[in-house]
């Protein structure tokens, strides 16, 4: 083989290597995406069925319901309301009224089975999308109360 050859196998096997190993880290990121959805979004059947995706909002007053290591609540963007399910030790900051994001799959009954709970850690803090949400919400004529904790 001359000289040329080899070079031009050399980087023909090169091109191979660096595009198989971008599609290994392709596949790798798009397996660990996760889609943030409104309770409105999810009402609307916008949200994917048997995949997994986080859901956030507030949690409904007086939606909380204890059996145990389950909880059940539901969780609003003022507009819409989804219930949740979610078996495990809940955040200390974990109240009514406070703003949560939980991921999980929703189920063919329409209950969110959330696998993780995250609470909001600071009276100040809200996820962009969420407080979007609540703030779109407001404007569509819903009380300003309901969106205490929510930045502008």
């Amino acid at each position: 083989m001359k000289p040329r050859h080899k070079r031009l196998a050399g980087v023909a096997a090169g091109v191979v290597v660096l595009g198989a190993a971008t599609a290994l880290v392709l596949n790798a990121f798009q397996s660990n995406l996760v889609f943030f959805y409104t309770p409105t979004q999810i009402a609307a059947n916008e949200a994917p069925r048997g995949k997994s995706f986080r859901v956030g909002g507030m949690v409904e007053m007086g939606s909380v319901k204890r059996n145990g290591v389950e909880v059940s609540f539901r969780v609003t963007d003022t507009a819409q309301t989804i219930p949740v399910v979610y078996t495990g030790i809940l955040p200390d900051l974990f109240k009514e009224g406070k703003g949560v994001v939980a991921q999980g799959q929703i189920g063919p009954d329409g209950i969110f089975r959330a696998r993780e709970v995250l609470a909001k850690h600071d009276e100040n803090y809200m996820p962009p999308e969420a407080a979007a949400a609540l703030k779109q919400a407001g404007e569509k004529g819903q009380p300003a109360a309901t969106m205490k904790g929510s930045t502008k």
